[in-house]
């Protein structure tokens, strides 16, 4: 049967850290291979991407395998070829194809009329691979991530969704501090409580950031307007202010406690300078990770 990474919960709390062991000693060796030779694994950007393209593409080529690397303008998608038939053609050129795109029915679509493993490298509803090598950093700087406590400041998005879900698969206590009317949405919620009841993790949505943070092993941020909200940036740095990721609010934090970001960030606005630059920040390891994380999902996944 072919497997998908879809969303963060595509695998067991079992397999997630079999990939995560995978993914540690592949940065540890850092040596290109030839376990995917003779293989070829498109990539099809419908959003702008730096970490997600650069990483992937690195992967598969560390891997032994070809990238065939597509723009949304360079697919008969855009001239209206379906998802579905789109599909069915790249089963017959490629070995697996990775997406990063808008509505998560485009990544369902692809999976269920292809043949080949399908990647989601970002979609509006999830960012799994992101949550990867975050739970990756999490375990290199503070060992187990069970029973830590990882916290969440800012917009209720794709970002915050993959990690209630990582979180909760791997035991870890999530929480996610939000504007009002900016929380993840009920459904990944849910989702998430479920599969902290089976790990002995646990879930919580609250408005106060300061309340959230405190005691907090991993503080984590995200930009205030994602990728086409752009429109609404003023409105949302007058409504997430109080959510910014600051000196005050990282005293909060437990003394040894780690500052993520999944980047691109905007300095003097979701998180300071300061802070970012600051000696609690891992950001550049967890931006490296998405490579190791990668490798070791597309070693598991393609055939």
């Amino acid at each position: 049967m072919t497997r998908h990474f879809l969303t963060m919960d595509s695998v067991t709390a079992e397999e997630l850290a079999e990939l995560l062991d995978k993914a540690d000693a592949m940065k540890a060796a850092r040596a290109s291979s030839e376990t995917l030779a003779g293989r070829s694994v498109a990539m099809i950007f419908e959003k702008p991407s730096t970490r997600t393209r650069i990483s992937f593409e690195v992967a598969i080529t560390e891997l032994g395998a070809t990238p065939v690397v597509l723009n949304a303008g360079d697919l008969q998608l855009g001239r209206g070829e379906t998802i579905e038939d789109t599909a069915r053609v790249l089963s017959r050129y490629c070995h697996a194809v990775v997406v990063r795109t808008f509505e998560q029915d485009r990544l369902e679509r692809l999976a269920r009329a292809g043949q080949i493993p399908v990647i989601n490298a970002l979609s509006d509803l999830e960012h799994p691979c992101q949550a990867l090598a975050d739970l990756q950093t999490v375990r290199e700087q503070l060992g187990a991530p069970a029973g830590k406590t990882l916290v969440y400041v800012g917009d209720g998005n794709n970002v915050a969704h993959s990690l209630l879900l990582a979180g909760a698969l791997a035991g870890m206590n999530v929480v996610i501090a939000s504007p009002p009317g900016y929380e993840p949405i009920p459904q990944m919620v849910k989702r998430a409580e479920s599969l902290a009841e089976s790990s002995g993790g646990s879930v919580a949505v609250m408005t106060d950031a300061a309340e959230a943070v405190a005691g907090a092993d991993v503080v984590y941020t995200d930009v205030w307007a994602s990728m086409g909200q752009e429109r609404e940036a003023e409105e949302r740095r007058l409504i997430f202010a109080p959510y910014q990721l600051n000196a005050t609010l990282l005293e909060q934090a437990a003394p040894h406690a780690i500052v993520m970001h999944c980047l691109p960030a905007h300095r003097g606005e979701e998180i300071t300078d300061d802070v970012f630059e600051g000696e609690h920040s891992v950001v550049w390891d967890q931006a490296e990770n998405r490579l190791h994380a990668q490798k070791a999902l597309l070693e598991w996944l393609v055939p």
